[in-house]
């Protein structure tokens, strides 16, 4: 149609179609963009149009495919048309949901009958068949629905006899197991605490036998105190008259001795504890420096300073050994007079004087004893040596600097007893007291001579609380202000030296703890229990539901704070005593 061609005219199409190929393809390829608003002529009646403008609405989503064709000729693909309809979203429900393919199975039932065709033969006229293969098949008894449904019912019955047989056996097994494991684990615990038991006689035995820290002498001085008393009531029971006297006096003769003894150990006591507090104080300046690295592992580095220190640490070790070799001796003296020649002061003249005695004294082969206080002397002269940070810079940063005398002025008391200006750390501070009394010395001093009583018990509870309060952090005051004496009187007074529950009476088995853990240690929220006790008590939720054995212990411990509030409001009065003889009530 297109080339003018006449009929039987005959003409090459391979042009025209690549033509027309490439003529349709920048026709589909030519990019065309359609306005916003295009004007539409409608035809309302036969003779009269009306243009309506129409409002272009662009597409906000990628149209899906719904299929198409293909011109095989022109290559111009043609896609279905779809709506220009905004799709309805979901409404979000604020959670974030994933498709997934479910795997149910699809099941079908029908119902199919196979082809099975068969046959009879019976005996006739002309055909004999046997019958010794027969089987004769006569009806049973009938019996009901009823019948039936009580069969199945006894059966069930004896399946859940059986069963619940097993199930019985399995928890009986398993009580005896539970019951095994406890009756191990409190044979353990017993064993623990037997065990417990024996090491705390033997360390108290031990600290007797060799005593180091005052702790130990307080120990020491109350076994003495008791060994006394119980010689006076058997000398009151048995003796009368001159004889009685003369056993009192051979008693203080023993007590006099004892003491001497207390005191000749106290002095040996005294004199190892400076020494090995020497030698930490000097092993502290000669520690490395340490940091942690942010990997969490320890970095350790030398300075010049703490490698003097560590070097005279060695020397002063050395020179404190006693019962070496002379040579070794007279080795140890010229290294120590090496290390003072380096400064030139009135001190280090003087340590190389003593040191060229010893040396002289030791060539004459003076005797050992007569020696030490000469040893004695150059000990405590190098200490001095070491300690001046100008020999040795190190301990400049451990040394304690005196405060100025004036600041000392605000803070300084005075003690009736021995006479002295003392700051107000070395008084004890009683919770009922309203001067300064003694200082600690002077108390001290006191309990030895008169009452010889020992704290080691009630300072071990106040350890312990002041530990398990710390482990709150609820900010606590009251426990820190709480003084042993304090401590002790609550303890003998107001609890009577034995548990709330239990009655024991063992101190060293014996803590206090709060008694609601919401609301901050004090007098009045306290009891005293075990330590079983304690951790049992520190688990509750409501005190006022705790039963023991039916028995509901909150009236009970009701009692005890009705004491402690007595005490504590009224003091020692005659309504206090009244409440204090209330009868106490355990468990």
């Amino acid at each position: 149609m297109w080339s003018v061609a006449t009929f039987h005219e005959t003409i090459q199409c391979e042009e025209l179609h690549l033509d027309l190929g490439r003529f349709a393809r920048k026709g589909v390829q030519q990019d065309y963009r359609m306005p916003d608003v295009i004007t539409v002529r409608v035809q309302t009646d036969p003779d009269t149009f009306q243009d309506v403008a129409v409002k272009i609405e662009r597409p906000t989503f990628r149209k899906p495919f719904l299929g198409g064709f293909k011109n095989r000729i022109t290559g111009v693909e043609f896609h279905n048309a779809g709506s220009q309809t905004i799709p309805k979203k979901r409404p979000e429900k604020g959670t974030t949901l994933f498709c997934r393919e479910t795997q149910t199975v699809f099941q079908k039932n029908k119902r199919q009958q196979t082809a099975n065709p068969t046959s009879t033969q019976m005996t006739k006229v002309g055909l004999y068949v046997s019958s010794v293969t027969d089987k004769l098949i006569t009806p049973g008894k009938y019996f009901t629905a009823e019948e039936y449904h009580k069969r199945r019912l006894e059966a069930v019955i004896v399946l859940q006899k059986y069963f619940r047989r097993w199930h019985a056996r399995k928890l009986v097994q398993k009580l005896k197991e539970e019951k095994r494991l406890r009756l191990a684990w409190e044979a353990q615990e017993e064993l623990k605490k037997k065990k417990e038991k024996e090491d705390k006689v033997r360390r108290e035995r031990e600290r007797r036998l060799n005593p180091k820290t005052k702790e130990d002498f307080e120990l020491l001085y109350h076994a003495l105190e008791s060994w006394r008393q119980e010689e006076i009531e058997r000398i009151n029971a048995t003796l009368t008259g001159a004889e009685r006297k003369a056993a009192l006096c051979g008693l203080l003769e023993e007590e006099a001795q004892l003491i001497a003894s207390i005191g000749r150990h106290k002095i040996n006591a005294d004199e190892e504890n400076q020494h090995k507090a020497v030698l930490h104080f000097l092993s502290k300046c000669a520690q490395p420096k340490r940091w942690k690295a942010y990997d969490g592992k320890t970095t350790e580095m030398d300075t010049p300073y703490t490698l003097r220190a560590r070097e005279l640490l060695e020397i002063y070790r050395s020179v404190s050994m006693n019962d070496i070799p002379q040579d070794e001796r007279v080795d140890v003296l010229l290294t120590l007079r090496c290390t003072v020649e380096e400064h030139a002061c009135e001190l280090t003249k003087e340590i190389v004087e003593l040191i060229d005695r010893e040396v002289d004294l030791m060539s004459r082969e003076v005797k050992e004893c007569n020696l030490e206080g000469l040893r004695k002397r150059i000990c405590t002269l190098f200490l001095q040596y070491i300690k001046t940070p100008k020999f040795n810079p190190e301990v400049a940063k451990i040394l304690k600097v005196p405060p100025h005398p004036l600041k000392l002025y605000k803070n300084v008391n005075f003690c009736h007893s021995c006479e002295n200006y003392l700051p107000s750390t070395e008084f004890p501070v009683p919770a009922n007291s309203r001067t300064i009394g003694r200082c600690h010395l002077c108390c001290k001093l006191d309990n030895e001579a008169r009452q010889r009583e020992s704290f080691l018990k009630y300072r071990l509870i106040l350890e312990n609380l002041k530990k398990s309060e710390a482990d709150y952090q609820d900010d606590t005051k009251i426990v820190f202000l709480v003084q042993l004496q304090d401590l002790r009187y609550m303890i003998e007074n107001i609890w009577g030296c034995q548990s709330a529950l239990s009655a024991c009476s063992d101190l060293y088995d014996l803590v206090m703890v709060r008694w609601d853990k919401q609301q901050e240690w004090s007098p009045w929220n306290t009891v005293l229990l075990t330590k079983d006790e304690a951790d049992a008590h520190l688990k509750l939720c409501n005190l006022q539901e705790v039963k023991f054995n039916g028995l509901n212990l909150f009236p009970i411990l009701l009692l005890h704070f009705n004491r402690i509030l007595c005490v504590v409001m009224f003091g020692q009065s005659p309504y206090t005593h009244a409440c204090l003889s209330w009868p106490t009530i355990s468990v």
